[in-house]
Order: structure tokens, then sequence, then C-alpha cells
């Protein structure tokens, strides 16, 4: 990930919105949410809701698939993965074998079963 891309990602989070759909989205897991559902869970209004999907998508941390009528979204856990890699790529002062035990935890825990 390159600098752009993490400042990019880091300010589609920097909304209360926008936050609150990928951690919904990240607690879905493989099953993902339609985004009239997500509008409901979080009292949006469809309009707003939308404009927020597409800045998170834009971001590479969601993405979505069309099932007929409906859009199901889902978290991109390659796209959150990159940029915590991005976050931990010089830990620990240029000797990530310090901090490979951390690190090996959360993508542990980013590659869940979803």
């Amino acid at each position: 990930m390159e600098i752009l891309d993490a400042t990019e990602a880091f300010g589609s989070l920097s909304q209360e919105t926008r936050l609150s759909v990928l951690r919904l989205l990240v607690k879905a897991g493989n099953t993902g949410i339609p985004a009239g559902e997500i509008a409901v869970a979080l009292k949006v209004k469809a309009n707003t809701l939308s404009a927020n999907l597409a800045v998170l998508s834009r971001a590479r941390l969601i993405r979505s698939q069309r099932q007929g009528r409906v859009i199901r979204y889902f978290a991109d856990m390659d796209g959150i993965g990159a940029l915590v890699g991005y976050l931990m790529e010089d830990c620990c002062g240029g000797r990530p074998e310090l901090c490979r035990p951390f690190v090996a935890e959360m993508v542990k825990e980013i590659a869940c079963a979803c």
C-alpha cells in the first residue's frame, strides 16, 4: 500500500457513519449486509448511506455484490489487512522480528473464518 492509499483509507474512516458501517460489516463476516439493512441498523437515510458506502469502496475497505435488486456489502479484509500492514511495515525501529508475534496475531484475527 502506498501513502496516498493509506491516507484515503484513514480519511474514509474519519467520519462516524463510515466507521460504524465498517465495524458493522466486519462483524457480519462472510454474509455481508444488504444496503437497506445497514441503513436501518445505523438509522441513516439511504442517500446518505450510499455516499458513505461509495467513499469506503473507493478506499478499498468494503466491497459489494449485486444479488438481484439488492446490493450486499462486505468488509474487504484484503484492504483492511493492507492498511494494517502499512502501519506495521517499519515497526519496532526497523526490527520487524520484534513485532512478528503481534502482527501474526492481528493477521490471524483479520483473516478469521469470515
